[in-house]
């Protein structure tokens, strides 16, 4: 492979992209006594929140005030579903807007959250126009806002993802992506960021336990499954550090994984989720496993971590080559129906910081 080619990663041109921009500071003794109620609270809150996006050209925008994470995913029809702690947001931007204020009556939230679903066509090139929008939005909202110098935070989410079997289903056609790490395209593109970013890149995959990899896993029997996910987990150790990946881990609970930079947050699991901490400044962690081997999963999560040493000029191309071919080599191992079956990949993108 050139040295030109390896700098990008190429993916099937139906590859899904998505962004969202979520804002937040705390809910405050303070801040809420200067409204006659809970629910005046987030009403005023929330139309204030409405209007000044209308001004800013921000079209999907979410005022959460249940304390349940976002979680943002591509669909051709528009909902939102809501579980004990996730708010699981589905839509197609080329299409959808919206503007909604998710609560319950009578709770309480920790945090007033704003979340901003990006709109439009090309969402990759036009990242950093959608950013300098929030942070336009956020420099009119703090004046505004009852109680002054509220710390804001805002965290940036992007993500890409395709199905890695898509040629198997006859989806030839690629697009290069070099992948550019955020703060660089947003610095190319005039959107000035602080100095003190946190940044973490990594992929997620998911791969279905279906009838064929049961019946290739499993005897008719079995009741304890902490052997085969050892095994599972210990073939993607193998595969992932033949590709010098060092940042890994496998799920296989029933729970979502979390992936979070460990040097600046304290990590605690829920029923929900299972977090996943790495520093990326660290040189050898320890891979992670998380399973529980009393119950078989319907799907084998795996995360990949890039740390600074994967962070080039020109982008995560090479990272996501790696992780390709470390795939390839892992999912050679199981009898699985590529030609049916979607094993998604997903590499995200993360930014966030204090708003100044």
């Amino acid at each position: 492979m050139s040295v030109s080619r390896q700098k990008k990663v190429y993916l099937p041109s139906a590859t899904r992209k998505n962004q969202y921009i979520t804002i937040g500071f705390p809910l405050t003794d303070e801040y809420l006594n200067t409204y006659s109620s809970l629910e005046t609270c987030y009403d005023e809150f929330s139309k204030l929140v409405y209007q000044l996006a209308e001004k800013q050209e921000l079209y999907n925008v979410h005022v959460v005030t249940t304390d349940k994470l976002p979680m943002v995913r591509f669909h051709s029809e528009a909902y939102c579903l809501s579980s004990n702690e996730q708010l699981r947001f589905f839509y197609n931007p080329a299409h959808h807007e919206a503007n909604r204020l998710h609560s319950t009556p009578g709770f309480r939230a920790r945090k007033l959250r704003i979340v901003f679903l990006a709109t439009g066509d090309d969402l990759r090139s036009n990242a950093a126009s959608f950013h300098t929008k929030i942070q336009h939005f956020i420099a009119e909202l703090k004046p505004l806002l009852p109680v002054k110098d509220v710390p804001i935070k805002i965290r940036d989410h992007q993500h890409i993802s395709y199905d890695f079997f898509a040629k198997a289903k006859g989806l030839k056609e690629t697009y290069g992506y070099k992948l550019r790490a955020v703060d660089s395209r947003y610095q190319r593109r005039h959107c000035e960021l602080p100095e003190n970013v946190s940044t973490l890149n990594y992929v997620t995959i998911n791969i279905p336990v279906d009838r064929r990899i049961k019946k290739q896993l499993l005897a008719n029997d079995t009741v304890d499954f902490g052997a085969i996910y050892q095994t599972v987990y210990d073939k993607f150790i193998q595969a992932t550090q033949s590709k010098q990946l060092k940042r890994v881990a496998m799920v296989a609970n029933g729970k979502l994984p979390l992936v979070r930079n460990s040097k600046y947050e304290q990590l605690t699991s829920t029923d929900e989720f299972q977090m996943i901490g790495f520093d990326p400044h660290a040189q050898s962690p320890e891979p992670i496993g998380h399973w529980d081997s009393n119950k078989l999963v319907d799907v084998f999560r795996f995360v990949i971590v890039a740390g600074k040493s994967d962070e080039t000029d020109e982008g995560y191309g090479r990272f996501m080559n790696q992780v390709e071919d470390a795939l390839r080599m892992f999912t050679q191992e199981f009898d699985i129906d590529k030609e049916h079956v979607d094993v998604i990949l997903r590499f995200h993108q993360h930014i966030s910081y204090k708003a100044q």
